[in-house]
């Protein structure tokens, strides 16, 4: 071995894996979205999200910064400190906040599409409708859907068919509405 440094060949078993330069910055930026996404929620989700009483003090001192630099720099430290501790079940309180959000946006999706398919199908999609789901009020949807279809032939603003929406959307939040039958 001429040449060769001997700590090369050694294989060390009992040293941890080092992590690489990329790799650190990867996670120091991806602490760092989080901690944005921390400052960036609202009052209400804030208290929600499990944090210790100093993060939550900087949280909200970043909130009341304007100035951009500031603000950065703010950013920075929170970031800072969310390193020291594990941000699992921070993470886990925000994946919470999406998948909510994802549920009412899909609830929205299925109250639209219904609303349509009931305008444009009229009495067999309330048909349709009644079949699927027996706690509908058959005689304010058919108002309802009448009251929208005259309101779009007259082109007046769409009241009913707002209304006609909520009250899907009421429907969807008791159970959510099976998927129209589209022609």
């Amino acid at each position: 071995m001429v040449g060769k440094n001997m700590n090369e060949s050694k294989p060390r078993d009992n040293a941890p894996e080092e992590i690489s330069k990329s790799q650190r910055r990867r996670d120091a930026l991806e602490i760092r979205a989080l901690a944005a996404r921390l400052i960036a929620l609202s009052q209400a989700q804030l208290a929600q999200v499990p944090l210790d009483d100093q993060l939550r003090a900087e949280i909200e001192q970043a909130r009341r910064i304007r100035s951009n630099v500031a603000r950065k720099r703010q950013l920075q430290f929170v970031a800072k400190l969310m390193r020291r501790s594990d941000p699992t079940e921070i993470q886990a309180a925000l994946e919470a906040f999406d998948q909510e959000a994802r549920q009412l946006t899909a609830r929205q999706h299925r109250s639209e599409a219904w609303r349509d398919h009931l305008l444009a199908a009229g009495d067999a999609a309330i048909g349709e409708l009644l079949q699927k789901r027996r706690d509908a009020d058959a005689q304010a949807l058919r108002q309802l859907v009448r009251n929208a279809q005259r309101e779009a032939r007259a082109d007046r603003p769409p009241a009913a068919a707002r209304a006609l929406f909520r009250e899907l959307r009421a429907l969807d939040e008791a159970e959510p509405l099976p998927p129209p039958a589209v022609d």
